[in-house]
């Protein structure tokens, strides 16, 4: 069991302060920002995050400075969610952490031309919730269960947490339960998953295929999207990734479908027969 974090003083970046909010909400502990002692890189029961020349997983420390230069774009957060067997679920779940990554091991100029933009697009997407959150975590040298900004540590962390549990339960329930039509519609075959209506259903059946989607690689098979309508007994139809070919205002003036979308990505149908709702999505191919 951790009964203390110690990380670095000083100014704070994303990735420390968020393998910190990993830390605090699972142990609990305080947290000092301060270098630490050889006994406590020694103590497995001392966490030491982001300082201390050293990756050793079995003494808690989780440091990547001292990584070769030709290594993977590695940050702390990467070396507490590879301890916490999160790490590859978190790659495909949070698009923000490659970035994160980039930026911490590599810099802001090298993480937009890897981007594909000019380091002032990148600047423009800085928020004043990190600046200030970071802010006043530099302002810190001790941190203490009971404390303002400990106690938003350990939600930001629970809810990192509780996000990836939570979407890693929902893509293998996805994974077990949907079906892939192969069908064809003016002469060109497409690709649809099909979420039948199961109890308990996801709380977003849509989000949970869409993870499942591209945790499984099927981003370029898919075309739409037909799950349980959380609101009714039917079903909703959705075009996935923007699909060019579908169209569900095609189909908005059917009797059973009772709202579709002015931008025609997303309809809803009382229908319920998967005959029907082939129909559907086959109606709403087009050029």
């Amino acid at each position: 069991m951790v009964s203390l974090i110690v990380t670095h003083p000083g100014s704070a970046h994303k990735d420390d302060f968020l393998a910190v909010c990993l830390l605090v909400a699972k142990y609990g502990a305080p947290v000092v920002r301060r270098p630490p002692t050889a006994a406590e890189l020694a103590d497995p029961a001392v966490c030491v995050v982001d300082i201390g020349d050293e990756h050793c997983a079995e003494r808690m420390n989780f440091d990547h400075h001292q990584l070769p230069r030709e290594h993977a774009p590695t940050c702390s957060l990467s070396l507490i969610l590879q301890h916490q067997g999160r790490y590859q679920d978190a790659r495909l779940l949070c698009s923000w952490l490659e970035p994160a990554e980039w930026l911490d091991a590599r810099g802001p100029q090298r993480t937009a031309d890897w981007m594909g933009v000019s380091r002032e697009t990148l600047d423009r997407l800085g928020s004043p919730i990190d600046a200030a959150l970071l802010h006043r975590f530099s302002l810190c040298s001790t941190l203490s269960p009971g404390a303002l900004l400990y106690e938003v540590m350990r939600l930001v962390g629970e809810e990192l947490s509780e996000h990836l549990t939570t979407a890693r339960a929902s893509i293998d329930w996805v994974a077990s339960h949907a079906e892939r039509w192969k069908l064809e519609a003016r002469g060109e075959a497409f690709e649809v998953l099909f979420l039948p209506r199961l109890e308990p259903l996801p709380d977003d059946p849509s989000t949970a295929m869409e993870r499942y989607i591209r945790t499984a690689g099927l981003g370029e098979r898919i075309a739409a999207l037909i799950y349980p309508d959380r609101r009714a007994t039917g079903f909703g139809l959705a075009r996935f990734n923007d699909h060019p070919r579908l169209d569900f205002c095609r189909v908005a003036a059917q009797p059973d479908v009772h709202f579709a979308h002015k931008s025609g990505f997303l309809c809803k149908t009382s229908a319920t027969s998967r005959e029907r709702l082939r129909e559907l999505v086959c109606a709403a191919w087009g050029g």
